[in-house]
């Protein structure tokens, strides 16, 4: 009569085992964890080939929007000017000219831009916090802006409510701005406001041009201009918009000076 052979449970387990293979030099660490599994690792060994396996994929993704972030900077182009800082003479573009530009191109590369606000450690500003993403990746950049309402001279110029609303459009501005490293010029050649092409005839501006100059006061002058910057905004003559620009600071002067 034969006799069972008894094996001990470790031992028949040790039996069964695949062996292992030779690590290949391309494996990536889902392969080493794959082949971790397979071989009934400790879990202690699975544990760390996860984390691994984890660190690597949000490196790949890190990569993935750096190669994405490089090819948005480098097919968008400048971006015009669309408003007139009445208090500072200086233009400058919206958030909606920027937009205009950048969306379409950062769109086609599968990236997306959120937004929201966080507590400001800082008196009388909002902190503007953007979300940058693309697949599993995202950024954060967030920019603290001032909301206290008050103008170039310190007095005030409109509304806590109106104040935090501005503030919130130019933080979103600088922010697109700066994650897409995009230049705000003239020499804008992209088709949104073409600055040495004029669209408004030469008499118009003469005429808008010389109600600035006749302006008797400052109120006068004021009103001159706003006509004149509406209509050459509308039309997008930037040329138009300089020389309104040149004439009122001419006229502010002589009137200053006491020159009617």
């Amino acid at each position: 009569m034969a006799t069972a052979q008894v094996v001990n449970p470790t031992q028949e387990h040790h039996l069964t085992r695949k062996p292992l293979q030779p690590l290949a030099a391309t494996q990536t660490p889902t392969d080493l964890l794959t082949l971790a599994l397979q071989h009934d690792a400790g879990i202690d060994v699975i544990e760390r080939l996860a984390a691994l396996q984890e660190k690597a994929l949000a490196r790949e993704a890190e990569i993935a929007f750096n190669d994405a972030l490089s090819r948005i900077q480098a097919e968008v182009k400048r971006v015009a000017p669309d408003l007139l800082n009445p208090q500072t003479s200086s233009r400058y573009a919206s958030y909606a000219a920027i937009d205009r530009v950048i969306r379409p191109i950062y769109t086609a590369e599968g990236m997306s831009l959120s937004f929201s606000d966080a507590d400001c450690p800082k008196p009388d500003h909002i902190r503007i916090v953007c979300y940058a993403s693309l697949g599993a990746y995202t950024r954060t950049y967030q920019k603290d802006m001032a909301a206290d309402g008050k103008g170039a001279k310190g007095g005030d110029v409109m509304t806590k409510t109106h104040a935090e609303a501005a503030a919130d459009s130019y933080a979103k501005r600088y922010l697109v701005k700066n994650i897409f490293n995009i230049a705000i010029g003239e020499d804008d050649d992209d088709g949104n406001c073409k600055a040495a092409t004029p669209r408004i005839p030469t008499q118009r501006v003469e005429e808008m041009i010389a109600k600035i100059r006749a302006a008797q006061n400052g109120d006068d002058l004021f009103r001159a201009f706003k006509a004149a910057y509406v209509e050459g905004h509308e039309k997008q003559d930037t040329a138009a918009l300089d020389a309104y620009i040149k004439a009122k600071d001419a006229r502010r002067k002589e009137l200053a000076n006491g020159n009617r």
